[in-house]
């Protein structure tokens, strides 16, 4: 396998995960800001143009965080940071779902389409005028989220620390980068932040 990597929370998390599991592939760093991934060469790896893609053994690729994870996790079960049980996958797939589309997607686009507007806007269609409102949507569904934690909860699914916990942390801390920082208010998420933050996997 090869993994072709760049700057960017969607690539962490891909790294964060294999370096739970402990895998170990060639990398190849993508020039993001350089517009290397909307060229040819890595059009054919990936038509969206979107990092990371990881290339398989057989010559074929594989893109999208989620799709990349569960590709690893069947290849290599253990640790099993999906599930190892069908209720565990369920609970876990569930989580990352409304990560992804709630918080990550919105405060994303929140980005892109305000301090980053200059960089996408000749790449990809931009909305100026919807950023604000996707800023409030991330920020409003991360209360939800912190009242969901208010029972003690170690990781988002209880005491597995699983995939959700690496999307949602990779996706925090860009946030806190890049204008769309973490409320203090959310204490139960502040504090899943720092345990987090405490793996070795963070510096991968």
């Amino acid at each position: 396998m090869k993994l072709y990597d760049s700057i960017g929370p969607n690539p962490r998390i891909v790294r964060m995960f294999m370096a739970e599991k402990g895998i170990e592939t060639p990398k190849q760093t993508v020039d993001l800001r350089g517009g290397e991934n909307r060229e040819a060469p890595h059009l054919k790896r990936n038509p969206h143009g979107q990092m990371p893609t990881l290339e398989l053994d057989d010559g074929s690729h594989l893109s999208e965080i989620t799709a990349i994870c569960e590709y690893l996790e069947e290849k290599q079960p253990a640790p099993p940071l999906i599930g190892a049980t069908p209720e565990e996958r369920a609970e876990c797939r569930m989580w990352t779902r409304r990560l992804d589309l709630n918080i990550a997607e919105p405060l994303a686009n929140g980005y892109r389409f305000g301090e980053a507007l200059k960089f996408f806007e000749k790449r990809i269609p931009v909305a100026p005028e919807a950023s604000p409102g996707l800023k409030k949507i991330a920020a409003n569904r991360l209360q939800w989220l912190n009242k969901q934690m208010a029972d003690g909860r170690e990781f988002i699914c209880g005491k597995r620390f699983t995939l959700a916990d690496i999307l949602l942390y990779c996706w925090i801390e860009f946030g806190n980068q890049v204008g769309q920082p973490l409320d203090p208010a959310n204490t139960n998420i502040m504090a899943w932040l720092a345990r987090v933050g405490e793996r070795p996997s963070v510096k991968a």
